[in-house]
């Protein structure tokens, strides 16, 4: 049977670039979302992107531009035209412009605003101004708002004259006396309304709004917790100065949770793509932790040593230890996981710290009791009698029992109070979980160990 070649788009595309076949190339590409285009375009050679962007209509242009790496981003902006480059800055949206801004080198952002029109350079150097991670960097000034006084049908038709530049026109925003915020109405309502109803009448006057300084991260949460599309950003005086949309919200979570990840995993937080970071730069943020944790380490090796009468006594506990100290950083970890995520979504506080310990000791219990048991089992079963290790005895298990228990219970009391004190006195939580709670618990087993052993064992 002859075997089946499946070819790719990508595939396909590339063929088509070889054999210059441009008109039927654009064919396909006006038929594709921009973030295929993007996907497509990041696997072709780096001299050919300038060719293919050119290819595409200046609105999907604009969209792809967007969706594309930094990288990429640069290599284009560096061999467009002015002309060129400025018929991409004219498409983009303002919170766009701004990402890119970013994330380009000073001459680059040069180019970029000196072909932006002066509304749009005013438009972005407002938005830079604002601290990283507030509301404020991630708003667009792009937003339709309407007037108090005005009718169903004035609002539509202003939606008509000026919404097809704007972000969203599903949600609109009533204001007032210098752009003071009074109430927002949907689209949905002003086309189910009478043409003569006027906006305060219509509209909702309770608005959830945040400030330009919030935290993102809270402003993100806000949108799982009440549907958003949108959502307002005022300043100190309630006039509305952007909006936040739902895309940009979910951005964030990402970024958000991917920081976590790296802080829980003992890593300096990065923002570019795992592939497309360095050895040298993942090296660099990587190794600070290493170091800290492998010194750290130090204190584990000196409560060995405390204990080196009572080890030579019973060298039988020495087998253990391994096993032990990682059911508790395993408890541990369970534990600080559950709580940071809490904190992350807004579902746990620190005025919940001692619903959340009594919890967690509860949950101890119950799994320090049931590891005990089955180790008991099987340290009498495998151990002794299959392995015939001699130096497990009864006495020796029961050591080992029950240091388990009491590891697990503080292991997951120490994994849920540390991200709640890092809460409280302002810091990552994630900062605090897996290579802090690790390093506290292996120490706190280990002298719960030699102590129990001398309490039973005597030695």
């Amino acid at each position: 049977m002859a075997e089946r070649t499946v070819v790719t788009l990508g595939e396909t595309l590339a063929a088509l670039v070889e054999g210059k076949k441009y008109a039927t190339l654009r064919d396909i590409l006006v038929t594709m979302n921009a973030v295929d285009v993007a996907g497509i375009f990041e696997e072709m050679p780096e001299e050919k992107l300038p060719l293919l962007f050119r290819l595409l209509p200046k609105e999907l242009a604009a969209e792809t531009f967007v969706e594309m790496e930094p990288e990429a981003q640069e290599l284009l902006i560096r061999g467009f035209s002015d002309h060129e480059l400025k018929e991409v800055v004219d498409e983009l949206y303002v919170d766009d412009a701004v990402d890119i801004v970013e994330e380009m080198p000073a001459n680059v952002v040069k180019r970029i605003l000196r072909q932006a029109d002066p509304e749009m350079r005013k438009m972005i150097n407002e938005i830079l101004k604002y601290p990283d991670d507030c509301a404020g960097s991630i708003m667009t000034t792009e937003y339709v708002s309407l007037r108090p006084n005005m009718t169903a049908g004035e609002a539509i038709q202003r939606i008509r004259c000026t919404g097809v530049d704007k972000e969203t026109i599903y949600t609109c925003y009533v204001t007032e006396n210098n752009r003071k915020l009074v109430g927002m109405v949907s689209l949905r309502t002003l086309l189910f309304s009478e043409d003569e109803d006027v906006l305060e009448n219509i509209m909702e006057s309770n608005v959830i709004s945040v400030n330009t300084l919030e935290d993102q991260e809270s402003v993100a949460q806000m949108f799982t917790k009440y549907d958003f599309a949108a959502l307002p950003v005022v300043d100190q005086e309630n006039r509305l100065v952007g909006i936040i949309t739902v895309d940009d919200a979910i951005d964030v979570l990402q970024e958000e949770t991917t920081e976590d990840f790296e802080k829980m995993a003992g890593m300096a937080p990065s923002d570019k793509p795992y592939l497309r970071t360095g050895v040298f730069e993942t090296w660099k943020s990587r190794v600070p932790w290493l170091l800290i944790l492998m010194l750290s380490a130090t204190l584990t090796s000196m409560v060995l040593t405390g204990y080196e009468t009572s080890l030579a006594a019973c060298s039988a506990l020495i087998a253990f230890i391994p096993m032990l100290t990682g059911t508790g950083g395993n408890s541990g970890t369970q534990a600080s996981v559950a709580v940071i995520r809490g904190l992350s979504l807004g579902e746990v506080e620190f005025s919940d710290t001692f619903r959340v310990v009594w919890k967690e000791v509860r949950v101890a219990v119950l799994c320090g009791v049931t590891l005990a048991a089955c180790n008991f089992v099987k340290l009498m079963v495998v151990d002794r009698f299959l392995l015939h290790n001699e130096g497990v005895t009864v006495l020796v298990a029961a050591v080992i029992c029950v240091t388990m228990v009491f590891t697990v219970l503080c292991a997951k009391a120490v994994g849920c109070l540390l991200p709640l004190l890092a809460e409280r006195i302002h810091l990552d939580p994630a900062v605090m979980a897996s290579p802090f709670i690790s390093t506290v618990v292996d120490v706190v087993t280990l002298v719960l160990y030699f102590q129990v052993a001398r309490a039973i064992l005597h030695i």
